[in-house]
């Protein structure tokens, strides 16, 4: 612990000073810090530590062009679904998991490019699923079974974060934080877990960069340059001495949170009944097996768009979240990820899949309000993230 707060201290004295100076150095600080970021990239991406002060793409400080007194309730925000899984392949999974079962990467991964790259396109709200490494010592990021990464750990990639925000004052970052379940035998979100993860989040640096409010979604002007935090856990297994009451954020708790449901309100404030309102109907498993990949791209289209409209249509002041992604994976023939956001390439999907659909739905909703939409494959097909930017 000692030696964990030496190294906080270091790496914090090396974000200040290269916002405050906008250079790269090679004092202690800055190597520190490049360790860090060289060991959370496999997850978080490459991030161009000397860019800060350079050019940088429009989509990258869009937060700017908006006033301090927006509510973050009434942005359009395009997010990562399954952040993490971009880098995994069968290289990665041989190399983690050789004989662990898992299968081919065509049925966990979502994305294509990392974080780093998703924060320079304007995205915002970023889903990371947790759990134990193999090891017991370290929360890593997994997809159900699947190990993404043994080096990179939560804590590693929350200061690439944090560097990435120093850079970008105007910003805020939504990070939803979910305890992944089925990693391996025996696994739970057990105390071990929620004591390393609490650790993690009220950490000195922490306090310093995840905006302290709770269970309210505030302003734009109240979260530049810091991180929202998403609790999609629970803290009931903390042992005596920790108060889970300290955790800031909004608590998106599990058992509110229904599963494979096109729509349903979550009260996340029960003293003041504020609501997110959300889509996450992740998987047709209501089609018959054995449909084309179009009609199963159609049916996910139906549940994003229908909530998309009522994001625009209704509680103007109310968190919405509509999740475009999707896959019906025990389908025979799979409907993987990525088929399901992109089409397959055939006459099967004439169409393509969700993501080229929506784009098409995004053009008449020009200045309308739609909340958090989350993406597979985001960079798929060309300007799907600026056409949500552009409402």
């Amino acid at each position: 612990m000692a030696k964990l707060k030496w190294l906080t201290s270091i790496l914090l004295a090396s974000c200040w000073a290269g916002a405050a100076h906008c250079k790269s150095t090679t004092g202690l600080a800055d190597l520190a810090l490049r360790k860090v970021l060289a060991d959370a990239s496999q997850i978080f991406g490459i991030y161009d530590y000397g860019a800060r002060c350079g050019g940088r793409p429009p989509a990258s400080e869009w937060m700017g062009r908006h006033p301090d007194s927006m509510p973050l309730a009434q942005l359009n925000i395009p997010g990562a679904h399954d952040t993490a899984t971009w880098n995994f392949s069968r290289e990665t999974r041989d190399s983690l998991a050789p004989d662990a079962g898992v299968r081919d990467p065509a049925y966990y991964r979502t994305q294509t490019l990392s974080p780093a790259d998703a924060l320079d396109a304007g995205l915002r709200f970023f889903d990371l699923r947790y759990a134990l490494d193999p090891t017991g010592t370290t929360l890593v990021f997994w997809h159900h079974d699947a190990l993404l990464s043994a080096v990179a750990g939560v804590e590693d990639v929350l200061f690439a974060f944090y560097a990435w925000l120093d850079g970008h004052p105007s910003e805020a970052v939504i990070l939803s934080f979910q305890y992944e379940g089925g990693t391996m035998d025996g696994a739970s979100n057990n105390a071990d877990v929620q004591t390393r993860l609490f650790d993690i989040l009220t950490s000195e640096a922490a306090r310093r960069y995840i905006l302290q409010t709770r269970d309210e979604l505030g302003t734009l002007g109240e979260a530049r340059g810091k991180i929202v935090l998403f609790r999609r856990f629970d803290t009931d297994r903390l042992p005596p001495g920790y108060d889970a009451g300290a955790l800031p954020g909004l608590h998106l708790a599990p058992g509110r949170w229904p599963d494979n449901s096109a729509d349903f309100g979550l009260v996340y404030n029960d003293a003041r009944n504020l609501t997110a309102y959300i889509e996450d109907y992740y998987e047709p498993d209501d089609l018959p097996i054995g449909l084309n990949a179009s009609v199963n791209i159609a049916r996910k289209l139906d549940a994003t768009t229908a909530h998309l409209d009522k994001a625009a249509s209704s509680f103007p002041d109310s968190l919405f979240i509509t999740f475009a992604s999707g896959e019906h994976n025990d389908n025979v023939p799979p409907v993987f990820p990525e088929i399901m956001a992109l089409g397959n390439g055939t006459e099967d999907t004439p169409l393509g899949g969700v993501n080229q659909q929506l784009a098409s739905f995004l053009g008449g909703m020009g200045g309308k309000r739609l909340g958090i939409v989350v993406l597979d494959y985001w960079n798929q097909p060309s300007g799907l993230v600026d056409a949500i930017l552009a409402l």
